[in-house]
């Protein structure tokens, strides 16, 4: 293969990768951008933005360009993403790596209930309480059965024609720090944090914050990831793609 490296980004972790593939002469790269969110902050590599059209459009492109690997560092809830991506690369030969940032655990003074999926929120959230629902917009719909409890959701983004009858939205675009995370929840008096295992350093903080303020935490499981080779870090990841696509670039 003798064409560039495919990055699906989109995350804190794809976004470092991309300025450490910039510092590296002759290994062409390009950034894939799903294109959910608005206005995204650029990259330091050439960036399409927008879906390549299923499997089929994405076999297609890795015909035309003939990348030499793709790194998926998508979302850990992108749960298409992954395994399209890694059953398309197999087809073509293409080796495929997935950058999987490790899930959060919970500590011995987190009290946390975790479900399978959104719609179970519900179920175990009690009807008076007061939730933030820290999932961004994406997924709105399936958290309908929370109307009727004051909720607060934040996103990037606002939406038309919320699901969840009188949420109240915030607008925020992340890193939050911890005394932020923490002056949301008191100011709205939340005692329920809802939020989906993503893991990383980057969204710790709402988890701290609810340690401290004693805020219940329904966390999301995540959904299964592809079977196919898989590293947790940046680091572990420009190691991969140095042994696979920087030796065919010399």
């Amino acid at each position: 293969m003798t064409g560039p490296v495919l990055l699906l980004a989109g995350t804190a972790e794809a976004r470092a990768l991309a300025h450490a593939l910039a510092a590296m002469p002759g290994l062409p790269v390009i950034a894939s951008l799903a294109g959910a969110v608005r206005a995204p902050a650029p990259l330091p590599v050439s960036t399409r933005v927008g879906g390549f059209g299923g499997v089929a459009g994405f076999v297609t492109w890795l015909a035309t360009h003939r990348p030499r690997m793709v790194v998926d560092a998508t979302h850990p809830f992108a749960a298409r993403i992954g395994p399209r991506s890694a059953a398309a690369c197999a087809a073509r030969g293409v080796p495929y790596l997935r950058l999987l940032r490790p899930p959060w655990v919970p500590g011995p003074c987190d009290d946390w209930t975790e479900v399978a999926h959104e719609e179970e929120v519900a179920s175990i959230i009690p009807t008076d309480a007061r939730v933030f629902l820290a999932t961004g917009g994406q997924r709105l719909d399936r958290f309908a059965g929370l109307a009727g409890r004051y909720v607060i959701w934040r996103g990037i983004d606002p939406r038309e024609g919320c699901p969840i009858p009188g949420a109240v939205f915030v607008r925020g675009r992340p890193p939050f720090p911890e005394p932020a995370e923490s002056a949301l929840m008191t100011d709205h008096r939340i005692d329920w944090l809802v939020t989906r295992n993503a893991g990383g350093d980057m969204g710790r903080a709402k988890l701290d914050a609810a340690r401290a303020l004693g805020v219940k935490v329904a966390m999301i499981a995540r959904p299964p990831a592809p079977d196919a080779p898989t590293v947790g870090t940046v680091d572990a990841a420009l190691d991969r793609i140095r042994e696979v696509a920087w030796t065919n670039a010399s």
